[in-house]
C-alpha cells in the first residue's frame, strides 16, 4: 500500500477529523468487567477506576498499558508579544527551550519522576507569528504546516501522550482564541499569565479586545479561528491530539493554552476530545471557565500555572497508578475473598 501523502492544507486537516476512530467498546467492557472483580467495593477507587477503563477504551485493548508515555512540549513565539502583554520578553521562549534541552526545567524533573520520554519541538522561534491585532496570526498554509508538524510527536510504541507548550504571550493568544470560540470579551478570558497586574493587565485585556473586534466579523470555523488568533505551538498541539486519536493513543492535556488549542479542535466535531483528559486546573482564571465550556473535569488542582506540560506530566503518575491497581490487584476469586452479599 502506498504511503499516505502528509496533509498540507486546512481542508485536508478537516477531512482527517471525519476519519477519527471511535471508542473500542469491547475493550472498555472488558475493563469494566475486570474492574468489578477486583478486591474492593464497587467504585471505591473513584476516578482511578474511570481512568483505567478510559485507557482501555481508547487504546483499544485490555489490559491497557502505560509503559511508554511521552511528554511533548511545543514552543512558539507570538507577534502580539511586541504589544507588551507579558512580564517577560519574547527571547525567553528560546532560552527556556535551551533549558529544556539542558535538563534544567521543571518538566525535565517531572519526566524523570514518572519515567516519561520528553520531546521538545521548536516552531520557528526566530519567526514569530504575525501580530493578530493587525491581521491573522498565520496564513492557512502556515497553520496547516504547524498542525502537520505536531502530528510527528505521535510515533509507534507510545501509549500515552502528555501535551503542553512554551511561548511568551501565549496566554494572550489563549484568551483571544477562547473568546472567539465561546464568546465574551477580554475581561472574561484574560488573566495574569506570567504575572502581569494593574495597568499592564488592563492593557492585555484591551489588546485581546482589539483582536476580537478585527477578527470576529471574518472568522469561520475553529481552524480558521485557530490560525487567526492562535500560534504555531497551538496548531501543533492540535496536530498531536489529532494524530494521537488516529493512532489510539490517549492524551493528557496541560493547562490554559493547551486546552484552548484543544477547544479549537472540539469545536470542529463533538467528541473530538473524547480520547483526552484534562490533567490539571491551571491557576489562570480563564481555565476554569474553559473547562466548564468543554465539560471536562481536571484530574489535579494544585494551583500550577507553569505550562511546559508540567501538569500533564505530573498526571502521568495518576494514570500509572490507575493501571497498576487495575492490572495488579487480585480478584475476589484469586484472593479467596468473599464478594458483596446479594
Amino acid at each position: 500500500m502506498a504511503e499516505r501523502t502528509p496533509p498540507s492544507t486546512l481542508a485536508e486537516m478537516r477531512a482527517i477529523i471525519g476519519e477519527f476512530p471511535g471508542p473500542d467498546r469491547e475493550a472498555g467492557a472488558e475493563a469494566t468487567a475486570h474492574q468489578a472483580q477486583l478486591t474492593k467495593p464497587a467504585g471505591a477507587l473513584g476516578r482511578l477506576e474511570e481512568i483505567a477503563i478510559w485507557m482501555a477504551t481508547w487504546q483499544g485493548k485490555h489490559p491497557p498499558t502505560c509503559v511508554h508515555p511521552r511528554t511533548a512540549v511545543f514552543a512558539g513565539n507570538h507577534g502580539v508579544a511586541a504589544q507588551g502583554v507579558s512580564a517577560y520578553p519574547a527571547a525567553v521562549t528560546a532560552q527556556m527551550v535551551k533549558n529544556f534541552i539542558d535538563g534544567g526545567a521543571a518538566v525535565n524533573q517531572l519526566c524523570r519522576a514518572v519515567d516519561a520520554d520528553l520531546r521538545v519541538y521548536e516552531m520557528a522561534l526566530e519567526e514569530p507569528t504575525e501580530d493578530f491585532t493587525q491581521g491573522p496570526a498565520m496564513s492557512e498554509e502556515e497553520c496547516a504546516m504547524a498542525i502537520a508538524y505536531g502530528m510527528m510527536a505521535v510515533e509507534p510504541g507510545i501509549d500515552l501522550l502528555a501535551v503542553g507548550e512554551m511561548g511568551i504571550a501565549n496566554t494572550t493568544a489563549a484568551a483571544a482564541l477562547n473568546a472567539a470560540l465561546f464568546g465574551g470579551s477580554g475581561t472574561d478570558w484574560v488573566g495574569p499569565g506570567t504575572g502581569v497586574a494593574g495597568p499592564m493587565l488592563s492593557h492585555k485585556i484591551a489588546v485581546v479586545d482589539r483582536a476580537l473586534a478585527l477578527h470576529r466579523p471574518l472568522a469561520g470555523d475553529g481552524f480558521d479561528k485557530l490560525r487567526r488568533l492562535g500560534g504555531r505551538e497551538f496548531a501543533a498541539m492540535v496536530g498531536a491530539i489529532m494524530a494521537a486519536r488516529m493512532a489510539r493513543v490517549p492524551v493528557l492535556l496541560d493547562g490554559y493554552a493547551a486546552c484552548a488549542a484543544a477547544a479549537a479542535l472540539q469545536s470542529m466535531a463533538p467528541g473530538a476530545l473524547d480520547h483526552c483528559l484534562v490533567a490539571h486546573r491551571s491557576a489562570e482564571p480563564g481555565h476554569q471557565r474553559l473547562l466548564e465550556k468543554l465539560g471536562m473535569a481536571p484530574l489535579l488542582d494544585f494551583g500550577m500555572r507553569l505550562g511546559e506540560a508540567s501538569g500533564a506530566t505530573l498526571a502521568v503518575a495518576i494514570v500509572k497508578a490507575a493501571l497498576a491497581c487495575h492490572t495488579g490487584m487480585a480478584t475476589f476469586a484469586d484472593a479467596g475473598v468473599s464478594g458483596k452479599s446479594s
